[in-house]
């Protein structure tokens, strides 16, 4: 058997869902890990706009620290750091390239770096832009674990030098989403924060529908949209939706809604976590299309891709209940199967573990020098 790892982890939230997808990523990813019997500091910047919206302000899968500047990081939590099996810094941390910098200055055995924002990384970087990762450190990480996989590892690998590139996509506890038996409220929602590159599809697959379909209900859930936008009288609003009523928000409703980042669909192979849920209530599906979405959740089998109105119109209108659940048991199937939270954690670990350690490469190499 294995020995249990001691992981520190630098993320930009645990302990608040407020506007951020990275707080149910990374809970769903530490439950696994922790279920495997390995242990996690979570290492959080006490910032206000978190600190007034915490829902989960003391995890019992793993040990939450807040700290407040990269001074008292290292003063504080330094020795802990150096004496971690593998530290893994996450993206968008707040002063992220001095943590990286003060972080690697401290000697850890094994320093990580996982991107939960791959493609919109890497546009940053391409464009000189490095608010919490520069270029240059890249390379200094053992393990680069992408959000993204297909062709952005091989760029990650060939243009920014990264040494080893992972693809860790998002996954789903299993024990925190699963259908309610919740009667059905709404035929198609949607959960995200507002973001300007998906509005537009935002408006085209959910807004000209429901003005469409006067007689369907609809609903928005997420925080930060403009005060400008004009909701049809059929699409309700809800401001924010904390992580424990995402599996009766996504039980209520006939069909739910993926819509991707520009980046990421320039990108490919980025599902969102909110796919991975919705799968797991055995909600279908409609998506937007990105390369590598079949190999998640085949349309037509385990997702319905929607290219415009008329696609989600037809859906909603056309297909049977038999069909709609089929749909919705192919997709619940291949989560099961392949993107749980302890599968994920597994290949996080195996990763980790392949790493050889710093000191003990060093010990070995000395020895390849001594005298026979």
């Amino acid at each position: 058997m294995k020995r249990s790892l001691d992981i520190a982890i630098l993320g930009l939230s645990l302990s608040s869902s407020w506007g951020n997808g990275h707080a149910t990523t990374f809970r769903a990813l530490l439950r696994g890990v922790h279920a495997a019997g390995h242990r996690v500091t979570f290492l959080e910047r006490d910032v206000p706009w978190y600190a007034r919206h915490r829902d989960l302000a003391e995890p019992d899968f793993c040990e939450l620290m807040l700290y407040k500047s990269v001074d008292e990081l290292i003063a504080r939590h330094g020795r802990r750091l150096a004496g971690a099996d593998a530290v893994i810094i996450g993206s968008y941390v707040p002063d992220g390239v001095e943590v990286i910098d003060a972080v690697s200055d401290i000697g850890t055995k094994r320093l990580c770096f996982y991107d939960i924002d791959t493609p919109v990384t890497l546009a940053k970087l391409a464009r000189g832009d490095e608010e919490f990762l520069a270029r240059r450190q890249v390379p200094i990480f053992d393990v680069y674990f992408s959000f993204s996989g297909g062709r952005t590892l091989d760029r990650l690998r060939e243009e920014f030098g990264a040494r080893r590139p992972v693809p860790l996509y998002c996954a789903v506890d299993l024990d925190a989403y699963r259908n309610t038996g919740a009667a059905r409220v709404w035929d198609l929602g949607y959960l995200g924060t507002f973001s300007l590159d998906r509005q537009s599809a935002l408006e085209r697959l959910l807004l000209e529908p429901a003005r469409l379909l006067p007689d369907k209900r609809f609903v928005v859930a997420g925080p930060g949209y403009p005060t400008n936008i004009i909701w049809p009288r059929n699409v309700e609003r809800i401001e924010h939706l904390p992580p424990p009523e995402h599996a009766e928000f996504y039980s209520r409703q006939r069909f739910t809604l993926n819509v991707t980042r520009a980046d990421m669909i320039a990108a490919g192979w980025s599902p969102s976590v909110r796919l991975f849920e919705a799968a797991a209530c055995r909600t279908p599906l409609i998506s937007d299309w990105w390369e590598g979405i079949d190999s998640f959740f085949p349309p037509g089998q385990a997702a319905i891709i929607a290219h415009d109105s008329d696609d989600v119109v037809a859906a909603l209108t056309r297909l049977d209940d038999d069909r709609r659940a089929a749909i919705a048991d192919c997709a619940f199937e291949r989560v099961v199967s392949a993107h749980s939270a302890r599968a994920r954690a597994r290949t996080f670990v195996e990763a980790i573990e392949a790493v050889q350690l710093k000191s003990d490469l060093a010990t070995r190499q000395s020895e390849r020098q001594l005298p026979a």
